[in-house]
């Protein structure tokens, strides 16, 4: 089974089928993405959050919901590449006004430029294949001075995966995500200023490292990548990987860590 897959090399046609599928159990996994959505509006005044908002990949709406109850703002905008995914957040949030949906690419936002005061994103863009370009149409369509705040994983991100992976094969199992550097360059080529940008460490632990697996499948985050073995994992190899992680076990759990940055600038 490949895991996260690397952002210069993305299916979009996998990633809308994964996610799609995912949508049923994606709750009941997403207590990081949860955990990292409240901690990216705890790093802003929510309370000066007004005009239009467009929460990028919405995902099942946790975010939606959050700007809904905690800022000022007068009309929100979610919007995903999954259709399953964004009926999700709409069923949710049936009883809420002024809410638009959008079912589109972020890497194509079909918005009007200088039309979002300000664009929220919580671990989602790491799917998009061309961030520069990402930013770019993002700050096309703030207004001026607006703001984009989101979080997306680092390049520490399930190390201990691509560690166990590594003894069994060259390929790629686990996807390469962007650095802080890498982000900063991208924002201010962008024409993005006053960013602000930090990494933390979150490490949940599990049973297994089935257990890890099944829980990156339904989240919908096990695509495949440039580089990978187009054939099928064998019981042999799994069976070796699986052998490999066991090292990290550490009080009979085996952790999993993510690296998560998060980011505001100023457009």
């Amino acid at each position: 089974m490949s895991t996260l897959f690397h952002s210069h090399s993305l299916d979009k046609v996998r990633i809308k089928r994964s996610f799609a599928a995912a949508s049923v159990t994606y709750d009941s996994v997403a207590e990081l993405q949860r955990t990292v959505g409240k901690e990216l509006l705890r790093s802003i005044d929510t309370s000066k959050l007004t005009g239009t908002l467009l929460d990028l990949g919405c995902g099942t709406g946790f975010l939606t919901g959050e700007l809904l109850a905690h800022s000022n703002h007068e009309t929100t905008i979610a919007l995903d590449i999954a259709l399953s995914m964004l009926q999700s957040t709409q069923a949710k949030l049936a009883d809420k006004r002024n809410i638009s949906y959008i079912c589109a690419d972020a890497e194509y936002l079909p918005l009007a430029g200088q039309s979002i005061d300000s664009v929220l994103s919580n671990l989602a863009l790491q799917w998009c294949s061309n961030l520069e370009a990402v930013f770019i149409d993002i700050k096309r369509t703030l207004k001026p001075e607006g703001r984009l705040v989101f979080s997306t994983f680092g390049p520490q991100t399930l190390y201990e995966l691509k560690s166990a992976w590594a003894t069994v094969d060259s390929y790629n199992h686990v996807n390469a995500f962007c650095s802080e550097t890498q982000l900063q360059l991208f924002l201010q080529e962008a024409g993005f200023k006053n960013s602000q940008i930090k990494s933390t460490f979150y490490t949940p632990r599990y049973e297994s490292v089935w257990t890890l697996m099944h829980e990156l499948k339904n989240l919908g985050a096990h695509h495949v990548i440039a580089g990978r073995n187009k054939n099928i994992t064998t019981k042999t190899a799994m069976q070796k990987m699986i052998s490999a992680y066991e090292k990290h076990r550490v009080n009979n759990k085996i952790p999993a860590t993510f690296e998560v940055i998060s980011v505001i600038a100023q457009a």
